[in-house]
């Protein structure tokens, strides 16, 4: 699965862009605890995008050598996620809520803007 890696190196340079701009943000502004939040939670998302192209090479060697196939991580991104809760809510004037469960998204997102620009290309 070549494209696999293809993709997840484009859309980890997409993710470091973004946390670039939320440092950026974070030292030069006055929303600093949203910054952070942004930071905390797309740098966990980049982990856990990680994790499952990790999984998903896995996946594909089981299957072709007939193997059981497992499960693609879910249980590893929900701990993630309620590791990254639970370090939000107990440094509330750090780390803003609601922008590290944005920032928990941003791969998701990433994905989603990488298969319409990919699909884009291909259609030519």
């Amino acid at each position: 699965m070549p494209e696999i890696q293809e993709l997840f190196s484009q859309q980890r340079r997409w993710m470091f862009f973004l946390l670039s701009i939320y440092v950026l943000g974070w030292g030069f502004t006055s929303y600093q605890s949203i910054f952070l939040g942004l930071m905390f939670g797309t740098s966990l998302s980049l982990f856990n995008l990680r994790l499952m192209v990790r999984k998903m090479n896995k996946f594909e060697e089981a299957f072709l050598q007939g193997k059981k196939v497992g499960s693609l991580g879910s249980f590893s991104r929900f701990a993630t996620a309620g590791f990254a809760t639970l370090v939000a809510l107990r440094y509330p004037e750090q780390i803003h809520l609601i922008s590290m469960v944005i920032g928990l998204m941003t791969s998701y997102i990433v994905m989603v803007v990488s298969f319409l620009i990919n699909n884009g290309k291909r259609g030519e």
